[in-house]
């Protein structure tokens, strides 16, 4: 079985709710935050895959359409690469706020998709996230969780950035 680390994006990857930015819908909004590159990098050298898994609820409230989506994750995907890191697949959920649909966290459906795809060890993996939602995703799915912020009850941690998430996480799983 093999190990992955689910991102969130907005939050986590780039930045949201900034001076630049109100919301990502074409690539020239789209800002890494200081070092998720090198920390996504960091990753996939310990990490048999890296996914991102996001809410975009703007494509069902028409704020956006998925061909928009799709450029972004595709810009943010080359930059990565640019810089010698990896995502090797991004799921999001385009429903509405409160679609009731599966696949927008809290619920797990993303999360348990890939891991099913690519025969991922969820207890073994990590979900990485700047809301509360994205902690009770990872842990409905069964994976440890890591919160970027000020604190969260269910994460099982918490720091300011994902540079410092990551060297975390790859401690943690040189402890297992």
């Amino acid at each position: 079985m093999k190990r992955a680390v689910f991102l969130d994006r907005d939050g986590v990857i780039n930045e949201v709710l900034t001076k630049r930015v109100k919301f990502v819908n074409n690539p020239k909004q789209f800002y890494f935050l200081p070092g998720a590159e090198e920390a996504i990098k960091s990753l996939n050298d310990h990490f048999d895959y890296v996914f991102v898994v996001t809410n975009q609820g703007g494509i069902g409230l028409g704020y956006m359409k998925e061909k928009q989506l799709q450029k972004v994750h595709d810009h943010m995907v080359a930059e990565l690469k640019k810089k010698g890191a990896t995502i090797h697949e991004v799921a999001y959920c385009p429903h509405k706020p409160k679609a009731g649909c599966e696949c927008r966290k809290p619920n797990s459906k993303m999360i348990l998709d890939l891991g099913e795809k690519y025969k991922i060890d969820l207890e073994k993996s990590y979900m990485v996230g700047d809301t509360d939602t994205d902690i009770q995703a990872g842990k409905k799915a069964g994976t440890k969780t890591v919160f970027i912020g000020e604190q969260d009850p269910l994460a099982d941690a918490v720091f300011q950035s994902l540079k410092e998430a990551a060297h975390w996480i790859i401690r943690d799983i040189n402890n297992d």
